[in-house]
């Protein structure tokens, strides 16, 4: 796919919700992701998971208990929560077509890797409450408490205008034992595929959101940290040090390590047209998190 140029730097950069007088802007606010900070111990205890995954599966293949990928596979029913603030697309009130396109746009990420999404119903609430929930609010306890079915292998996900500059935020696997009801993803309504929010309109928004709530970290977690542990845990991601914007071909933040940034990684923040891919590290993470805290719990 043909490099993506970083918008002007000096000219207005809207996000639904909020303004920003530029480009530079809002990268420097640091938005887009609200999904919670992990700090170095849980990061550890996580890594020790997928560890501990790897070693049981190369165990059974030692044995000759091979498992095939169909085998592996995950088949995971998504319930949809479309929370509007009245009737039509500007009010976050999205037709059918566009959450179907959004299933189309994460089956094809996370097909190769084992995984499949298959809806299986969408419901649809007029509360200006709920419409502007943001993390860590009531509003978002209030939501996600009314509307949230299935266990900790069903994929929730919320449709809403949360402002602020913020286009998602998910929970981890991890999260689930503590507090089920919170579980699941929330998106800019109008990031799905269609939707007002370019860059970030071609549905990769829920991609990188789905991923945390698989278990993936931001590919710029601890920075050049060389270090599976202080990074984002998975080996084959190259160090980067901040979030890429744009599609910044070449960048290179982390210049004493090897690897230029990934900044074509679904967990980075580059704009939807650049994000094209996960590592086979990031699938072997992700089957490790599935098997652990969601497949059957």
């Amino acid at each position: 796919m043909a490099a993506v140029a970083e918008p002007p730097q000096d000219s207005p950069f809207v996000i639904e919700g909020r303004s920003f007088t530029s480009k530079k802007a809002f990268i420097d606010a640091g938005l887009r992701c609200g999904a919670r900070e992990v700090d170095e111990d849980e990061a550890a205890d996580i890594d020790d998971v997928v560890k501990r995954h790897v070693a049981a599966k190369r165990a059974s293949a030692r044995l000759g208990d091979l498992v095939s990928a169909a085998a592996q596979a995950a088949t995971i029913p998504v319930y949809w929560h479309v929370i509007n603030n009245g009737t039509g697309i500007a009010n976050g009130n999205i037709p059918d077509s566009q959450i179907t396109s959004q299933i189309n746009v994460l089956n094809a990420a996370y097909g190769s890797y084992g995984f499949s999404f298959v809806l299986m119903g969408t419901d649809r609430t007029t509360n200006s409450s709920w419409y502007a929930a943001g993390p860590g609010t009531t509003a978002e306890s209030q939501m996600k408490t009314a509307l949230r079915q299935g266990s900790a292998s069903d994929l929730n996900i919320y449709s809403n205008n949360m402002g602020n500059g913020l286009l998602g935020w998910a929970t981890f696997p991890s999260d689930y034992a503590r507090n089920p009801k919170s579980d699941g993803v929330v998106i800019l309504y109008s990031s799905l595929p269609g939707g007002t929010a370019a860059p970030y309109n071609l549905g990769d928004t829920a991609t990188h959101e789905v991923g945390h709530w698989v278990g993936l970290y931001h590919t710029f977690q601890g920075g050049c940290a060389n270090n599976a542990n202080k990074g984002d845990g998975v080996a084959d991601t190259p160090a980067e040090k901040s979030p890429a914007y744009g599609c910044p071909t070449g960048r290179d933040s982390c210049t004493r390590i090897a690897g230029l940034d990934p900044i074509t990684n679904f967990m980075d923040y580059s704009d939807d047209a650049c994000m094209t891919s996960f590592t086979p590290g990031q699938g072997t993470r992700m089957q490790a998190m599935w098997s652990t805290y969601r497949a059957g719990k």
